[in-house]
């Protein structure tokens, strides 16, 4: 009995692990497009509005964290209805690209640090890391929720979230 419990609870934390880990990526390179994006819009077109800039960066930046979590991260979980994984998406994106924008406002507009690099700190460190925690469990719970074995490396995964069925 112990021993079935200890082997289901190392297969969820190697199921949580790997979808931790392609989550990782995806935001890595979504940070990389997030930052620089921002950092050209405060040097240049949006210089005299940083939390705008910060819109825009994370908008483009979550276009592409959609394809590529939709695609790669969740592809085991992703369901039939794209239109409501789109709106999920797009709803908990929001609240992730708040997140990051309040943290440059309450830096920049309340605490006072207006300098370029207290925006890039409060928005693409602070803000991303906050955000980043939220948009993961939103991801994993709310919008992509299918539970699909058709891919091998997935196949066995439903069998780590059930009992096993006593023998008689």
């Amino acid at each position: 009995m112990l021993q079935s419990v200890m082997g289901r609870l190392r297969g969820l934390a190697g199921l949580f692990w790997r979808e931790v880990a392609k989550f990782g990526a995806v935001g890595g390179v979504a940070f990389v497009i997030d930052t620089g994006i921002y950092l050209w819009l405060l040097n240049g077109p949006l210089s005299d509005h940083p939390t705008r800039a910060k819109i825009v960066s994370a908008v483009v930046a979550t276009l592409f964290s959609w394809v590529a979590n939709r695609y790669w991260t969740f592809r085991h979980r992703r369901g039939t209805n794209i239109a409501r994984e789109v709106m999920l998406f797009a709803v908990m994106n929001g609240v992730g690209i708040a997140i990051a924008a309040g943290c440059v406002y309450v830096s920049h507009w309340m605490l006072g640090f207006t300098s370029a690099y207290a925006d890039f700190v409060a928005g693409s460190v602070v803000g991303l890391v906050l955000g980043t925690i939220f948009r993961f469990f939103a991801y994993r719970f709310w919008v992509f929720t299918e539970e699909l074995d058709a891919e091998p490396e997935f196949a066995h995964d439903h069998e780590l979230l059930e009992p096993e069925k006593p023998r008689i």
